[in-house]
């Protein structure tokens, strides 16, 4: 029986002995913050049977608990509300019967039906900021709680490996970084690839404003500027496969992918399976022809094609080029089918993306029901708003992001301070103290 279930036998208990009337339910509330109190009793639904003074009522119905109840240590009444503090033994004893059970709160039986939770899913030409913290540990949480529900889980991200702002990192890298590593700069390799992200960014900007100063339009400038066409050229290559181009952008994600393993590591978050966009840019295309040849889809005067989803209150949607190129939106119905192709038993998908891509789901999971995936019935997007900071978002190419690693350290930082303030470590050996240091700051960080 839970402790609410006891507190509501009792009060019923003290009502018949004080005033004798047989209440027929008792009302319960979250203690407000600004009183003392883990749970609140309210009196005044109790006036339709006893007449009186509610503080006065209260007072008593509280005085009975205390003597009557093992597990109230004292009580306090704020006008109509009877606050309760539960002794903290009640907690240490519930906790302590718990501890050994590592299957505490999870149901025993597992279904034969698969979710797949997408989260993180971030770019290689940075570390990950407050931003993916945020969207990790949603996605990470609601796949543990979906695996504790009996739901068979995969967790997956699909990391954008490839395009210009890859190619915009490797270029600077060639042009600025004189053979610096990880290794040789001590450096995680996710720092130094992004700070050659930051490193573009800066260069682009010097040559916009001096082709302006030439003369140039600021809107040519911005698209002529040598080092974008150079980054331009060069993701051409890589998509011509040049062994050089190929080389140093295996060697240079390589790095990245080492830096990230550390941050989801010290997060306490992982994944069972992952996608890569450079696998996964061209699914769809083969999907996108055969929805046309069906009339899902049609096609403009200009080659494009297109799904028209006004009847459904949207827009039409491209979903192939003029020059046959895919869109993201044909990537990501690709790599839908890819994902239950190579898990057969998933039956529903969750992604955990911020809210400006809200229309962009709602248009993808439209798709999916009208190609006839009966799985995507199950699709869900779990949205959630954007991280800005006071000076406005955070912008990685300028450098103005609160970086993951350095925000989980800060709190590591924050609780030894308050721990050591509060000089409650004595037997503690260090190595013990550094990992209540992380736990607690960890713990701040995902549930405060």
């Amino acid at each position: 029986m839970s402790l609410q279930n006891d507190l509501t036998q009792k009060v019923i208990e003290a009502a018949k002995q004080l005033y004798q009337v047989d209440l027929p339910t008792v009302e319960f509330q979250p203690t407000r913050k600004d009183f003392e109190g883990d749970i609140t009793v309210v009196v005044f639904p109790m006036l339709r049977h006893i007449k009186g003074n509610p503080v006065q009522i209260g007072t008593k119905i509280g005085e009975y608990l205390v003597a009557n109840v093992d597990e109230v240590l004292k009580c306090n009444v704020v006008q109509g509300f009877l606050n309760i503090v539960i002794d903290n033994n009640y907690y240490l004893n519930f906790f302590n019967g718990i501890f050994d059970e590592a299957d505490f709160g999870y149901v025993k039986s597992q279904s034969d039906d698969a979710v797949m939770v997408e989260y993180s899913s971030p770019n290689t030409n940075k570390p990950l900021h407050l931003g993916h913290i945020r969207n990790n540990l949603l996605g990470y949480s609601v796949a543990e709680i979906l695996k504790a529900s009996g739901k068979k889980v995969y967790k997956t991200q699909i990391i954008n490996d490839r395009g210009i702002h890859i190619c915009k990192s490797m270029l600077a890298w060639q042009k600025f970084g004189e053979g610096e590593t990880p290794e040789s700069s001590g450096l995680k390799g996710d720092h130094l690839v992004g700070k050659y992200y930051v490193a573009f960014d800066k260069a682009y900007k010097e040559q916009i404003a001096e082709l302006i100063e030439a003369g140039t339009p600021k809107e040519k400038a911005e698209k002529e500027a040598p080092i974008l066409l150079e980054a331009q050229d060069m993701l051409r290559k890589w998509e011509a496969g040049d062994d050089e181009v190929v080389s140093l952008w295996k060697k240079m994600n390589g790095w990245v992918y080492e830096g990230f393993d550390i941050t989801y590591k010290n997060l306490g978050v992982d994944f069972d399976t992952l996608y890569y966009e450079s696998d996964t840019y061209l699914l769809g295309r083969d999907v996108v022809k055969d929805g046309l040849e069906r009339g899902v889809f049609f096609k403009k005067q200009d080659g494009s094609v297109w799904i028209d989803l006004t009847e459904d209150g949207l827009d039409e949607k491209i979903v192939l080029r003029s020059d046959g190129t895919a869109v993201y939106m044909t990537q990501d119905i690709g790599t839908a089918i890819q994902r239950v192709t190579d898990h057969p038993d998933i039956n529903g998908m969750v992604y955990t993306v911020g809210n400006e891509q809200d229309y962009h789901f709602k248009v993808l999971f439209l798709i999916l029901k009208k190609l006839g995936y009966s799985w995507a019935e199950q699709l869900y997007h779990l949205s959630y708003g954007m991280v800005d900071l006071p000076s406005g978002k955070m912008k990685s190419r300028e450098g103005t992001v609160v970086d993951a690693d350095d925000l989980i350290q800060n709190m590591e930082d924050t609780a030894q301070s308050i721990s050591q303030e509060l000089g409650k470590l004595d037997g503690y050996s260090e190595e013990e103290k550094k990992q209540l240091y992380r736990t607690i700051g960890l713990g701040a960080l995902k549930y405060y």
